[in-house]
């Protein structure tokens, strides 16, 4: 056994050392990057390198990366090349592993309780994080339950009538809440809370707290694409160090959150203007193509996320220049390589890589001969898209 690990450990070694030794801009047509054995990076919150290994010996590792800056623009392009893993094109258990890490907590479900307004379903609260609200009774009420229509359930006080007032005195608990820890990355950025999309707004709330509250969140994602000699090209940024969420990782050209007041296809154009230097002469191309969904719980929070799609179809001369500081990098890499990163990695931020999924579908990249494609078009909208 103790060889078994020498032998794997050094393979390992071995199979590393170029990836700081050639240009991310030319290893696309590198064909000597060939690694001895695929591997599958993973990323999360603190400074550790672990390895999986199922048996040994082995064909295949799994390593995990525990740092979000544990990889460059080369690693991307690296383990994206055909020659990396070949003949893997069809499987499909990658993307289901992303879809899967997006809807993750239906068997704590239970331990959350409905936040109503209206007789409206807005939210679910965690029986616990309700506890902390109860001390804020003439703003929050629990009432327990007593075989009514919603069983035990979190509202607000009847004395707060007005959306105005109900944004206001919320906001103030949120605030409290934000000083105690509880609510973590405060942002002073609202979110309208609805009982579904388009519907009449009971009031806005601060977007940290909304997975805090389960409501529903929505937000826009714009493949930006390229069409070089009949193949498509995708751009994609790297979020910086210092981003508050999944600093380091891939994502797509643009995205953002859907705040209050704004429209999906005006936010798109000032999101093209933040994240990527795009000129509203260009972003007002971009297409609405669709949504996908999910329901992710973790611990308080409460996910259910819609994010609508757009395709943009850029110049071939257009290079993105991030404004707002949230982008350390872009690179234009080959829409079939793209979907080898999704398939193999854990590099984009997960709901990214839904979105890019999506794409794949729709231009062609997946196909029905696929074993499980109609499982996995599904799994798209696993949330509430409502």
């Amino acid at each position: 056994m103790a060889s078994n690990v020498q032998h794997l450990t050094q393979t390992i070694r071995l199979s590393f050392p170029s990836l700081h030794n050639f240009k991310a801009s030319d290893a696309f047509t590198n064909k000597s990057l060939i690694t001895t054995f695929p591997v599958r990076f993973s990323f999360h919150s603190s400074a550790k390198l672990t390895t999986s290994i199922r048996s040994l010996p082995v064909a295949t590792a799994s390593i995990s990366y525990r740092s979000s800056c544990a990889f460059t623009w080369d690693d991307v392009v690296r383990v994206s090349q055909p020659e990396y893993s070949p003949d893997d094109s069809s499987d499909l258990h990658g993307y289901f592993e992303k879809i899967k890490i997006c809807n993750r907590g239906s068997e704590i479900q239970s331990e959350f309780f409905p936040f109503i307004i209206e007789d409206q379903v807005v939210g679910y609260t965690h029986n616990r994080f309700a506890s902390h609200l109860r001390k804020y009774d003439d703003v929050f009420i629990y009432s327990e339950n007593n075989g009514g229509r919603f069983g035990s359930h979190l509202k607000l006080n009847s004395k707060l009538k007005t959306a105005d007032e109900r944004t206001r005195v919320v906001g103030e608990v949120i605030k409290c809440l934000g000083e105690e820890d509880l609510i973590p990355g405060i942002r002073n950025e609202l979110y309208p809370v609805t009982s579904t999309f388009g519907s009449p707004i009971f009031f806005s709330l601060e977007r940290a707290a909304a997975p805090y509250f389960g409501i529903k969140a929505y937000g826009v994602h714009m493949n930006g694409y390229v069409e070089k000699d009949g193949q498509k090209f995708l751009w994609i940024g790297k979020r910086t160090q210092v981003k508050p969420t999944y600093p380091g990782m891939l994502d797509h050209l643009v995205a953002g959150g859907l705040p209050h007041g704004i429209a999906c296809g005006e936010n798109i154009i000032k999101e093209c203007e933040e994240e990527a230097g795009i000129p509203r002469s260009i972003s007002n191309r971009a297409r609405p193509v669709g949504a996908v969904s999910y329901m992710d719980i973790n611990g308080f929070s409460y996910k259910r996320d819609v994010l609508f799609c757009y395709d943009l179809k850029l110049p071939e001369d257009f290079v993105p220049k991030n404004q707002d500081g949230e982008v350390e990098s872009f690179q234009l890499i080959p829409v079939a390589h793209v979907a080898n990163v999704i398939r193999r990695t854990e590099f984009f931020k997960p709901n990214c890589s839904l979105v890019i999924i999506d794409f794949l579908f729709r231009h062609g990249y997946i196909c029905p001969e696929y074993f499980g494609y109609l499982d996995l078009l599904q799994s798209l909208r696993s949330g509430d898209c409502s």
